[in-house]
Order: C-alpha cells, then sequence, then structure tokens
C-alpha cells in the first residue's frame, strides 16, 4: 500500500505543478514571450493565458509601460576641439514585446551606445556656444536618430533630455569672469541711464519751477503795479476833489522835511531848491493870519501880540 501513496502523492504534486504551469497571470501593461521547444508560439497580453504545461515556457516578461533611463556622462568633442560631458535621459517605451526580445540582445544597451555615437556626431558639428545654447536642436536630432534606429527592435524613443553639459574646468572659469563683466557691464549701463535719467527729470523740475516762479512773480508785480496805480488815482482824485492850494501843499511839503533827514547814515543833509517857495508861502500864509487877527485888536501893538499868539499856536504843527 505504501507505494501506491506515494505514486499518489507524486500524480497529485503533478498535477498540481502542471496547473501552476498552465495558468499564466500576466499584469496590466505587460507582455509575455512563449515559446515551444526553444522556439517564439505567441505573445501573451494582459489577464489570465492558458499554456501547455512542460512544452510551453515563458522566455521572457516584458514591461510595456514608459521608462525612463538615465546615462552616465559621455565626453564628446565640439568643433572647437573643447571636450565636454553631456548627461542623457531617454524615455521609451516597448511597443513590440517580440522584437525587443529576438531583435536585439539588450536594447537598453543598444540605446545608450546608439546615443553616444549619435552624441559626438551631433556635437561635432557645433562649437562649444553653439552647444550650450542649442538643447532643443540637439534633443529633436538625437530623438529623430534613436526613433529611426530602435524601430525595428520594437522601441519608441517618445523623449530625449540633455540633463547636464559640462565644459572643461578653465573654460568655465573664463565663462564664468565673462558673464561677470557682462553684469557689471549691464549694471554700469543701468546705472548711468538712471543718472541721466534722473538729471533730465531734475532739470526739468527745476525749469518748470522756474516758469512757475517767473510767471507768479509777473503776475504779482502786475497786481502790484495795478494797485499802486489805483491808489496813485485815488490819491490824485481826491486832491483834485479836495481843491488844494499852494499853502497847504507848502505846509506838506514842510512836514516831509524831518522824515528825509531820518535816519544814522545821513551825513549830509542837501536842501533842494523849492524850500524858499515853500518857506515863501508858509510865511504869508501867517502874515495874513497875522493881519486877521490884528484888526480886530484895533492898533499895530496888539497886532504884533496877536503874531506872537499866532507863532505860539502855529509852532508845536511845525515842530
Amino acid at each position: 500500500m505504501e507505494p501506491i501513496i506515494i505514486v499518489l502523492i507524486i500524480l497529485v504534486v503533478l498535477v498540481f505543478i502542471a496547473l501552476i504551469k498552465t495558468i499564466q497571470v500576466i499584469p496590466q501593461a505587460s507582455a509575455a514571450i512563449v515559446e515551444r521547444f526553444g522556439r517564439y508560439t505567441r505573445t501573451l497580453n494582459a489577464g489570465l493565458n492558458i499554456v501547455v504545461p512542460f512544452i510551453d515556457s515563458i522566455r521572457n516578461r516584458i514591461d510595456l509601460r514608459e521608462q525612463v533611463v538615465p546615462f552616465p556622462p559621455q565626453p564628446v568633442i565640439t568643433q572647437d576641439n573643447l571636450v565636454v560631458n553631456i548627461d542623457t535621459v531617454i524615455y521609451y517605451q516597448v511597443t513590440d514585446a517580440r522584437a525587443a526580445t529576438y531583435e536585439v540582445a539588450s536594447y537598453i544597451q543598444a540605446i545608450e551606445q546608439l546615443t553616444v555615437t549619435t552624441l559626438r556626431n551631433i556635437i561635432g558639428g557645433m562649437d562649444l556656444e553653439r552647444t550650450l545654447t542649442s538643447r532643443e536642436e540637439i534633443n529633436a536630432a538625437l530623438r529623430g536618430v534613436l526613433d529611426e534606429a530602435t524601430g525595428k527592435w520594437g522601441i519608441r524613443v517618445n523623449r530625449v533630455e540633455l540633463k547636464a553639459i559640462e565644459p572643461p574646468t578653465s573654460i568655465q572659469d573664463s565663462m564664468e569672469k565673462q558673464m561677470r563683466a557682462d553684469r557689471d557691464k549691464r549694471a554700469a549701463i543701468l546705472t548711468a541711464e538712471g543718472t541721466r535719467q534722473a538729471a533730465i527729470l531734475t532739470a526739468e523740475g527745476e525749469k518748470q519751477s522756474q516758469i512757475l516762479r517767473a510767471e507768479g512773480e509777473a503776475k504779482a508785480a502786475a497786481l502790484r503795479a495795478e494797485g499802486e496805480a489805483q491808489a496813485i488815482r485815488t490819491v490824485f482824485e481826491s486832491i483834485h476833489a479836495g481843491d488844494p492850494d499852494q499853502k497847504l501843499l507848502s505846509y506838506q511839503y514842510l512836514q516831509m522835511l524831518p522824515k528825509i533827514a531820518e535816519g544814522d547814515a545821513n551825513k549830509l543833509w542837501i536842501v533842494p531848491s523849492e524850500i524858499g517857495d515853500a518857506l515863501k508861502g508858509l510865511s504869508g500864509a501867517f502874515g495874513n493870519f497875522g493881519s486877521m487877527g490884528g484888526g480886530s485888536g484895533g492898533g499895530s501893538n496888539s497886532s504884533g501880540n496877536g503874531g506872537a499868539n499866532t507863532d505860539r499856536r502855529e509852532k508845536p504843527a511845525i515842530d
């Protein structure tokens, strides 16, 4: 009985293994290559698949999602004989699992070597300055070559990016000095432009200020002259309305003489010739006033006394 039990156990195990090998579950966005006796039979897609156990075998499982592969820096010589190190990143996707399995031994290594050779061809026709400023052009040219070459491998190159372009250290120092000089130049130009603009604005402001000040002074002078003219006109009209005689004018002239002599710096006082006429007119006025007083007193003595009294009354006014 024991050998029969052992055989049954072996059969159960074989059946279980056969079931496991018969049922193949492929994840989403994946594919599997099936070989029968070492020859390609079919490609298993995502889902539940049935294969012949012990006859069919899974050769390779391939991820159909887009892959990102960074490549290490590669030394490339430019047209002006400078060595630059370029880091590249490739975005690719497997579109044909069978071709990716049988058309190339290792498509990752093949893409890397193809990228290096294509970069050398592209960068070899550019100088350093153009290489540093033409990343989009290099990416487009590199992608076109890679996509065309990897098509027969069942690979589609979606994007190619240059992650870094590193020139030699001496060139980097020279570029840094040049950039610093350019920045200093731009700063000096901007400073000069700012100073020039500030000077222009200051001059414009001073010009406008002087114009406004001159206009204000002109208006003030015009108003002042108009006021003085109006004052003179008013005084003139008042004088003509009062009809003054020579005596009043002589008296006013004598009142102005002390004001002419005011001031500590007046060492010399010139008496105008018109003062004689003024004194004559004033003495005539006092004489007439004295004659009027004498006639009322009745004698020469009375007239003299009256004249003395008149002098005493008018003296404070003269002083």
